[in-house]
This record gives C-alpha cells, structure tokens and sequence, in this order.
C-alpha cells in the first residue's frame, strides 16, 4: 500500500465493555447521565433567557456554558449509547475525523470558558462596586468569542496534520469515541512532530487555565473569609466548595489522561478517567453552577408553577 494512500475506510471502537450484561447495565447509567446533562442545560437555558431578572454577566456566561456542555457531549454520547445498544463497534473515517475534531474544539473551549466564569466570579465577589463597569455586555462577547478564537487557533493544526496522516491498518482503539492520542499511534508513518506540538498545546491549555481558575477562587475564598457573618461566610463557602470539587475533578482527569510522562494511550484506565471528565462532571455542572443559585430556583419554581397553572 503507498505511504500517500488511505487504506483504512473505518476505525473499530472496542467501547466500555466486553461483556453483553456490562454493555446494557452501561446503556441505562449512560443514557440516564445524558438525560440529565440535556434536561438540566436546558433548563438552564430557557431560564435564563426568559427570566429579566438574570440578564446579568454571570447568567450569560453560564447559558453559553449550558449550550457548550450539550453540544460536547453529544459529539461522542449518542453514539457511544448506540454502540452499546446494538454491538455496532465501528465509525467511519470521516466521522471520526469530525468526532476528533468537535470533541478536542469543544473540550478546550470548555476550559477556558470555566477560566472566564472563574474570573467573573473574582471581579464580582472581590470588586462588587466595579462590577457591572468592567463586565459590560461588550467585555462579555469580546471573552466569549477570545475563548473560541484561542480554541480555534490552538486545535485546528494538530487537527489538520492528524487528518492528514496515512492509515493503513491496524484500525482498532481501545476507546469509546475516536482519540487523538490512539489516531497517532495508528498511523503507519512517523508522528513524533505531531505528538510533540499537541503535548506542548496541552501544556499551555490545562495547567495555563487551572492557574486562572485557582486563583481567582483562590482570591473569592479570601474575601469570603472576611465577611462578618458566620452564616454568610457558610453559604458562600457552600458554593464555592461545589465548584472547586467539580474544577478538581475535571482537571485532575484531564491533566492525569493527557499529560502523563512517558505513557501512551490505550488502557482501559484511560477510558475510566475520560468518563469523569467527558461524563460525571458534565452531568453535575448544571446542577453545581446554576440550578442550585437562589434566584433561578426562584425563576425555575415560577415557571413550573404558571406551568402547572395553565395547565
């Protein structure tokens, strides 16, 4: 087979089981999970849309949160459900080049869109008065598109090149949706450059946006140690504990799968910590940053009842 021809017309997926029993009992806590990430993003939505009361920086930058968890997981979700449902282990070289693509472009912006809602929280927990001067709807679009310019900007060449590369067997990952770091070692020419340049990306991404996120809430944690009440300083320590509990585990997954010296991918206990991030935290970030905010039960609790009015 020449080097410049494409041999492979589809890659196997070996998914998150091998076992019949295991496949259907992972379907129901999956398909469950899904639901949950769908029904609690778009409540999000729809709440913070509708409701005058929420047109402010934070309900903004958490809808666009809320969209961007919903479109991540469906890259790889419904297709994976799909795989365990009917045994169908196989994707398309195109799809998964597309599947590749959405889920790395989606993943980092999610990473940096948690960075921005980490320092909207600093600027409004420790500079309330310069607040609504600083985030300013123009600021808030300009983050927003920053986010997915860098996204772009960082992911689309090591993208493209693994796009590019010749695959001429075997065509078999030990994975549930197409990795990049497993494409690499499919590949039957050499692909240490390319390796290379998407450790280095990784570097800048992970530790570069955890350093923000930790210390803007690292400098919330200050302030909320100097607010008089014991029973304010609980309920804040309340919510910020939730959020650092989810940052937690999405970095240390993230961090531990993609930056590990001297290890390639490939094991099972690859997929397991995929899981954690690209799953669990998705289906509790719903419920940690928004539904559980005083003034969109308030809101959600409204429109059920003028639901349940009409109804």
């Amino acid at each position: 087979v020449s080097m410049n021809h494409t041999a492979v017309v589809e890659f196997v997926l070996l998914g998150l089981a091998n076992s019949r029993q295991w496949e259907i009992t992972l379907f129901v806590f999956l398909g469950i999970a899904y639901l949950l990430i769908l029904l609690g993003n778009i409540s999000v939505i729809s709440i913070t849309l509708t409701n005058n009361f929420l047109q402010t920086p934070m309900y903004y930058f958490l809808r666009n949160f809320a969209l961007l968890e919903i479109t991540f997981t469906s890259t790889f979700l419904p297709s994976t459900l799909y795989s365990l449902l009917t045994e169908r282990k196989t994707i398309s070289l195109p799809g998964c080049f597309l599947q590749m693509l959405l889920f790395y472009c989606l993943g980092t912006c999610t990473l940096f869109y948690m960075a921005v809602m980490s320092l909207d929280r600093y600027v409004a927990i420790c500079h309330p008065l310069h607040y609504p001067a600083i985030m300013n709807s123009r600021f808030c679009l300009q983050l927003i598109l920053g986010c997915w310019a860098l996204t772009f900007l960082l992911m689309l060449p090591p993208t493209i090149m693994t796009v590019q590369l010749p695959f001429c067997g075997p065509n078999v990952m030990n994975h549930f949706y197409c990795d990049a770091s497993l494409l690499l070692q499919l590949s039957c020419t050499d692909t240490g450059f390319i390796e290379e340049l998407m450790f280095i990306i990784l570097i800048i991404i992970l530790p570069g946006t955890l350093i923000v996120t930790a210390v803007s809430y690292g400098c919330i944690i200050v302030t909320i140690l100097l607010i008089p009440s014991s029973a304010g300083r609980r309920k804040a320590f309340s919510t910020c504990s939730a959020h650092l509990l989810v940052v937690m585990v999405f970095y240390s997954t993230c961090i531990y799968r993609y930056i590990r010296p001297a290890q390639r991918g490939g094991q099972d206990s690859d997929k397991v910590l995929s899981l954690f991030f690209s799953v669990l935290t998705q289906t509790v970030n719903p419920y940690i940053y928004s539904l559980r905010n005083r003034q969109v039960k308030q809101a959600l609790k409204e429109k059920i009842l003028k639901f349940s009015g009409s109804l």
